[in-house]
């Protein structure tokens, strides 16, 4: 019975000494012959047997191996990508969530895995951390008409390919660094300095990205630009008044342009219509001109032929014609000639100069009602002394003109 279980424990009487337990243990570990144990006097303990060396050694090799192939367990995190290597060289990639690769020294993750590609890593040309902590030999750049200008950038970037990011390079900000400085040097380098400063900020930053990707692409980095922002650009520091006085002085002179460009604006189109109109009264009076000595020439011809036909006649209604032209344009009162009395019948002189003045004023009841006062009052009037000898002279005249 006791060799039948010489292997196990047997418990008659209390626990086991584990002192004694690990005594037999380190006893036949180190060469025992694998027979019952002696009991310890006084104790009245059976005899126990233990395993031997052999299993030992296999149940270690049992669990070492165990933890050996969990350790081939891993887990990447969403927006993550795994790189898994076999013997050093690349095996493949491993989406987000649980996963295993065959334990090291077979297969490993790769220095630096997983890899998250969907963060957006920053880094700055021209400046490091705050905008005043200047590095002047990336920020200070040279346009194409010859000045130097002081600009900042900070470019954002992407992992795209994990596997030539991993192992094309050794520095990836480094190498973003270096790309960028040169692009955005050769753009810079092609533009003018307003151009650069004002109205091309982002034209410049648009095609810095292009060219800057063009180089990582070259190069296999795995890399891919998301955005280039200019934070700053400006002269340098040591010449920034004087560029300052330069662009104040640019800008009165665009102010100046402006007004005089306002000034022509206004008097040139009333000088154009003043000579338009000028132009136009000259044709008018040229016709006008012309049209009338047509007439004039025509009316002649008529004339002329009415007075061959009849000279007397005609030539009575030319002298009438002219009588009435010029005595419309004088000063003219009916007076009874035959009686005497030098009596004014029709002041006509009044009546015009009333008619005249009514005009003017642009009130016809003012013209009517000045018409008749003068009306009634001129008749009234007594022509002075000189008057009456004048006439009484020039029918004495008449009377020695008549036969």
């Amino acid at each position: 019975m006791a060799h039948k279980h010489s292997r196990w424990w047997i418990f008659n009487q209390g626990p086991p000494d584990l002192d004694e337990v690990w005594r037999q243990f380190l006893r036949r570990f180190k060469g025992g012959t694998g027979g019952a144990p002696s009991p310890r006097p006084g104790k009245g303990m059976p005899s126990v047997s233990l395993p031997t060396p052999e299993r030992m050694a296999l149940i270690g090799v049992a669990v070492v191996a165990v933890i050996w192939l969990l350790s081939g367990f891993y887990i990447v995190d969403a927006g993550q990508v795994g790189v898994i290597l076999r013997f050093g060289k690349f095996q493949e990639l491993t989406d987000p969530g649980p996963h295993w690769h065959l334990p090291s020294p077979i297969e490993a993750q790769a220095v630096g895995s997983p890899l998250n590609v969907a963060q957006v890593r920053t880094v700055e040309l021209g400046y490091r951390n705050t905008l005043k902590s200047k590095v002047l030999h990336e920020s200070l750049m040279l346009t194409d008409d010859e000045n130097i200008i002081d600009n900042q950038y900070a470019i954002q970037y992407t992992i795209k390919d994990p596997k030539e990011f991993l192992f094309n390079n050794r520095n990836p900000d480094g190498a973003v660094v270096q790309a960028a400085e040169t692009a955005i040097r050769e753009v810079v380098g092609r533009s003018k300095m307003d151009y650069v400063l004002y109205e091309g900020r982002s034209q410049i930053a648009a095609e810095s990205e292009k060219l800057i990707q063009q180089i990582l692409d070259r190069y296999h980095t795995g890399i891919a630009i998301s955005k280039v922002n200019m934070q700053n650009a400006q002269p340098p520091e040591p010449v920034q008044a004087a560029f300052d006085d330069a662009v104040k002085a640019g800008q009165d002179r665009d102010r100046q342009n402006n007004e005089g460009q306002a000034y022509a604006n206004d008097v040139i189109p009333r000088a154009r219509g003043a000579a338009s109109r000028l132009n136009e009264e000259a044709k008018a009076y040229e016709q006008r001109v012309v049209a009338r000595a047509e007439g004039d020439a025509s009316r002649f011809n008529q004339v002329l032929v009415q007075y061959l036909k009849a000279p007397e006649v005609t030539r009575q209604r030319l002298y009438q014609d002219m009588m009435q032209q010029v005595l419309t344009n004088t000063s003219k009162v009916v007076a009874d000639q035959k009686s005497g009395t030098g009596l004014l019948y029709l002041p006509l002189d009044k009546l015009i100069q009333a008619s005249a003045l009514a005009n003017l004023a642009g009130s016809d009841s003012a013209g009517a009602s000045a018409a008749p006062a003068a009306a009634a009052g001129t008749p009234q009037e007594i022509p002075s002394e000189n008057d009456l000898r004048g006439r009484d002279a020039m029918r004495n005249r008449e009377r020695e003109v008549r036969p």
